[in-house]
């Protein structure tokens, strides 16, 4: 009788920590959330990153560089999700891993460091046929942040 009782306790609190471990990205309010690495307001939407820790953690970034140095300094095995804006499509996230990257100085970033980041790597081709600049991936990019 009194295992009864307690299903439904039981089953309330798989289900609290069920939704709590649950990781998704909060949007970012962009002219009010503050960079969590250099603490400058996020306004540009083609610039724009953050990422989310396996604990449900959320950094949120004014540039690409700001999340790549930030990222520097921690285990990125701990991340759940790192998004980039898409250059191309002012708004909206995509996987920084799997983004190509543009460095061109025709294209300012927030910090200075020209970067942007795109899709496809046939929209980083298009991209560099009217800015000019190197096109990197994730792990290059990485490198080439480090090596300054």
């Amino acid at each position: 009788m009194r295992t009864n009782f307690y299903k439904p306790f039981i089953g309330f609190a798989i289900l609290l920590l069920t939704i709590s471990c649950k990781t998704e990205p909060e949007a970012i309010d962009f002219g009010k959330d503050q960079c969590s690495f250099c603490m400058m307001n996020i306004v540009d939407k083609t610039h724009a990153a953050q990422y989310i820790t396996k604990k449900g953690k959320q950094f949120k970034f004014d540039s690409i560089e700001c999340m790549v140095n930030d990222l520097s300094e921690k285990n990125e095995d701990e991340m759940s999700i790192m998004l980039v804006a898409n250059y191309a499509n002012p708004g909206e996230m995509i996987d920084a891993k799997t983004a190509s990257y543009l460095i061109s100085i025709a294209i300012k970033s927030p910090m200075g460091a020209n970067l942007s980041a795109v899709s496809t790597t046939e929209k980083a081709d298009e991209l560099q046929q009217k800015y000019s600049g190197d096109i990197y991936t994730w792990q290059t990019l990485k490198q080439r942040l480090s090596d300054k």
